[in-house]
């Protein structure tokens, strides 16, 4: 199916590895042009020169997205470079799950920043350049634990409820403008995160994966791909997805409780 993503303009922040890299070389093979942000340099020039390899038209900003102005900047010099912004995958964020009372203010700070205040910042950043579009659209990504929060989960699961929220607001509010807004809320998928827990605990990459399905009780038994995330993204993001904007979707083989 051809995406119809062709010349179109899409920023990816935490775009230097794992999840984010997986959206931008699904973007890049549909033919649209990418800007990636990352706080690390090295890795991020990394997965960019994997990407021009590819023939992929990619700009890099070393931005930390928990700073206002570092957002702003990237968001400003991927229109300049670029001319125009069609997409916004508001990706950077990290899992942090822990019991409650051990959790400082200076944690719950640093969460929202990371997760939320950045993805409010990106997205008005970007707002009057998806305006120009004629037909923007913004993924959040989030995690199941924004529908179905457990014990232990917090700061992230109340973070990842409040990106649920932003979602939905506004998808009512940039519909009018032609915007479309969406979520994607993962479950278990590889990542470079799994890669070097799996390496802390001594055990080779598949068979870690493998106890990790097995005990999260995941349906369809074994642990998402990060190119099956991409794929849902990038449908998302084109004109293929026209139609969804305000949806939550759940990219997790069917492990979480809520729909």
């Amino acid at each position: 199916m051809d995406l119809e993503l062709g010349g179109k303009v899409v920023l990816v922040t935490g775009g230097s590895e794992g999840l984010g890299a997986a959206v931008a070389r699904r973007l890049v093979r549909e033919g649209a042009k990418v800007a990636l942000c990352a706080r690390g340099a090295e890795r991020l020039e990394a997965t960019a020169a994997a990407l021009r390899a590819e023939g992929g038209d990619v700009l890099t900003v070393q931005a930390d997205v928990s700073r206002a102005w570092e957002v702003e900047h990237f968001v400003d010099a991927a229109h300049a470079r670029f001319g125009r912004i069609d997409g916004l995958v508001n990706n950077a964020g990290t899992a942090a799950g822990r019991p409650f009372a051990s959790v400082s203010d200076a944690e719950w700070e640093a969460d929202l920043q990371l997760k939320v205040f950045a993805a409010i910042r990106a997205s008005r950043q970007a707002l009057p350049f998806l305006k120009e579009s004629g037909s923007g659209a913004i993924v959040n990504v989030l995690a199941i634990a924004a529908k179905t929060p457990g014990a232990n989960s917090t700061p992230s699961s109340v973070s990842r409820a409040a990106g649920l929220a932003l979602t939905k607001a506004l998808s009512k509010e940039l519909g009018p403008h032609a915007i479309r807004v969406n979520a994607v809320l993962v479950g278990i998928i590889e990542s470079g995160q799994w890669a070097r827990r799996a390496k802390e605990v001594g055990k080779p990459m598949e068979s870690f994966l493998q106890e990790m399905a097995r005990h999260a009780g995941i349906p369809l038994g074994r642990v998402g791909k990060a190119e099956e995330f991409a794929d849902t993204v990038a449908f998302l993001l084109s004109p293929r997805g026209g139609y969804i904007s305000g949806a939550a979707i759940n990219v997790d083989g069917g492990l979480s409780a809520a729909v």
